[in-house]
């Protein structure tokens, strides 16, 4: 086995980016991203201009923008928008023709809202990507080599199951939102199995809330892909677990037909500071540890932003995660809920 990916290149010469929207992402991985990789930040701008000089004060970025306007107006700066998916499609229309933009999922708030950013980004020519940063973490970039390299042989099963508690009271914005975990979370999982075994043929799930926060919408879902008879792929994520760390659990498991690899996404199991991640490889009963440079939070943010300012400088020949790529992820977990609001099929009586 050669040596594994588990990086993307940076731009040789990085454009000034524009941040829009100065949230709790922006502060924990966005920024200190940037700045690790000398990325030239040109502004802020976010709703809350507290929050914006707040950020920017922390970040050492010396200007705040006073409007959308005002920062939309940047020459040749690669836009940044890290807002709610309701609010998306309103920047977007705001930004000007043919400028490149990071956009931070989910991709609205349904598949309805899905098409109208991509028909907004669409007319108005963006270089669009969805950040998607699961993709590029150092485990899945090692995971793609493996699988280019044929070390699992067949992918014949994929499994996700998290055992964890989110602290979902962090994010106010998500109280009373019709949708949460699988649109803001399992979103990730189902786009990266998207990524490397292709689109399936359907899903079948079930997602639910939990009576101690009700508050907050589906907060536990178990999900099945189908794949046709040769690969079996489920998710099962429980993120309202309150019983201490012994049995907590954030893996992804790729079987193959020659060997298996099971990622830890180590974020998930005490965030923001669950501990690293892991990638463990098998081939005859024998597992043996991988060594990562980091981690989804954050070493994954790295990838985005760099493949879409070497796209535009043309150091990178296509988009890992475009908003044409991308919709089909929004398309998958609109038939979860879906799914999950027509429920199984009805037990049939047992007398003739």
């Amino acid at each position: 086995m050669s040596k594994l990916r588990q990086a993307w290149d940076v731009p040789s010469r990085p454009r000034p980016i524009v941040i829009i929207g100065a949230g709790g992402i922006v502060r924990t991985a966005h920024l200190p991203v940037y700045r690790r990789l000398a990325f030239p930040v040109a502004g802020l701008y976010d709703i809350n201009p507290d929050a914006a000089r707040q950020t920017a004060t922390r970040f050492g970025v010396n200007h705040v923008f006073p409007t959308l306007s005002d920062a939309v107006a940047s020459p040749g700066a690669i836009f940044d928008v890290a807002v709610p998916g309701d609010r998306i499609a309103g920047v977007l229309e705001h930004l000007p023709h043919g400028a490149a933009v990071l956009i931070q999922k989910p991709m609205g708030e349904d598949l309805a809202g899905a098409r109208r950013i991509l028909k907004i980004c669409r007319a108005r020519r963006l270089v669009a990507a969805m950040n998607f940063q699961l993709r590029f973490s150092p485990n899945v970039l090692a995971l793609r080599d493996l699988l280019a390299q044929n070390v699992l042989g067949q992918i014949v099963d994929i499994e996700v199951r998290l055992v964890v508690r989110q602290p979902w009271e962090l994010w106010a914005f998500l109280e009373g939102a019709p949708r949460l975990e699988i649109l803001y979370h399992s979103i990730h999982y189902l786009d990266t199995i998207r990524s490397i075994a292709g689109e399936p043929l359907g899903a079948y799930c079930r997602a639910v809330a939990h009576p101690g926060i009700p508050e907050f919408r589906d907060t536990r879902s178990t999900t099945i892909l189908d794949y046709g008879n040769a690969l079996r792929c489920s998710l099962m994520l429980n993120h309202t677990h309150r019983h201490g760390p012994a049995h907590r659990s954030s893996m992804l498991k790729v079987e193959g037909t020659s060997a298996s690899a099971l990622l830890t996404m180590g974020v998930n199991l005490q965030y923001p500071d669950g501990g690293p991640d892991r990638l463990e490889v098998t081939s005859n009963g024998e597992w043996r540890n991988v060594p990562l440079r980091g981690s989804w939070f954050i070493e994954a943010f790295e990838g985005p932003m760099s493949n879409l300012q070497r796209f535009v400088a043309g150091e990178d020949s296509a988009l890992v995660s475009p908003v044409e790529d991308s919709i089909k992820t929004m398309a998958l977990v609109e038939a979860c809920y879906r799914s999950s609001e027509a429920g199984g099929m009805v037990i049939p009586g047992i007398e003739d």
